[in-house]
């Protein structure tokens, strides 16, 4: 990808044309992974750009935020899942009460005709948009016959006989089917961030862990889970995860990240690392002390052992 336009003021002023989807994107699904190669093949066929038009924080968040689901994945991740297609641009706008506020048509006119001069447009049939969301895909399509654009529907991809859906990833997260989110994802449901210093407490207890500041209001699962341990050298590296807020030892107030690598030395400290959730061991839970907190990290470790054991036979 070669450039994030934020915000409307950052617009070209004489826009030479594109391809565009609109969403939130949220996960990169396989769902969301067949429209973003579906909009490249026809920006090949058209000698166009892709764009991909988003939201942040997202339209639910902005009107509910106490309501939101959790998002599968942060803003960084989606920029990383973009590159890996041949999205040229992606466009952000800040969801604020002045786009809230704005007429269907003055979005279409704004940002589809005069901001990004969209030639072919793939959006969801059940799509709205505007204040009071007023638009949706018929009007698109006049709007299309009217500036000249073509607006086509997202196809809806299934998996055994469900819809492809981010909601669909959310549950089966929530209820430990990491099989089943996998699929939906079309590779193991990962989390990412930067290696931050803890207070070392895994250390003294002989398990020491990587804290990962998951920069989140929410997240979509929690336990603790065999995972594997990406972007540093001689990656992967295999361990037991734990997302949750750590109630043992006075709890952490927001969901922290905390992976303890069985076969690594080294220093991981700053390090960007994404995060494979391979398998679920056991819903998190407090314990009397960290007596009781140590025996059970290390049949978590067994388990998780096991685990790969099994997986790789």
């Amino acid at each position: 990808m070669q450039k994030i336009i934020r915000g409307f003021h950052n617009l070209p002023e004489q826009p030479t044309g594109c391809v565009a989807t609109i969403g939130n994107f949220d996960g990169v699904h396989l769902g969301h992974q067949a429209v973003l190669s579906q909009l490249a093949l026809k920006g090949d066929l058209l000698g166009l750009p892709a764009i991909v038009i988003t939201f942040e924080p997202q339209p639910n968040e902005f009107f509910a935020p106490d309501k939101a689901p959790a998002r599968l994945s942060r803003f960084r991740e989606k920029v990383e899942a973009f590159r890996s297609y041949s999205i040229h641009q992606l466009c952000v706008l800040r969801f604020n009460e002045k786009l809230a506020q704005m007429s269907a048509d003055a979005f279409i006119e704004q940002l589809l005709v005069r901001g990004l001069n969209v030639s072919y447009l793939v959006v969801g049939d059940d799509f709205k948009f505007g204040k009071n969301r007023q638009g949706d895909f018929a009007l698109l399509q006049q709007a299309g016959q009217k500036y000249g654009f073509q607006v086509v529907n997202m196809h809806t991809f299934a998996i055994e006989h469900d819809r492809v859906s981010s909601t669909r990833i959310r549950l089966a997260l929530e209820t430990g089917d990491l099989m089943l989110a996998q699929m939906l994802l079309g590779h193991p449901y990962k989390m990412s961030g930067r290696v931050a210093h803890g207070d070392k407490r895994g250390r003294t207890m002989g398990f020491p862990t990587a804290n990962i500041h998951l920069h989140r209001c929410k997240v979509p699962m929690s336990g603790v889970y065999a995972v594997h341990l990406f972007g540093v050298d001689g990656e992967p590296f295999k361990g037991v995860a734990n997302v949750g807020v750590r109630p043992t030892v006075s709890g952490a107030g927001k969901a922290l990240l905390e992976v303890h690598l069985f076969d690594f030395s080294g220093d991981l400290y700053g390090h960007y690392v994404q995060v494979y959730f391979l398998h679920k061991i056991r819903d998190e839970q407090k314990f009397d002390g960290l007596t009781a907190l140590v025996k059970q990290i290390s049949l978590d470790c067994e388990s998780a052992k096991s685990y790969f054991e099994k997986t790789e036979q």
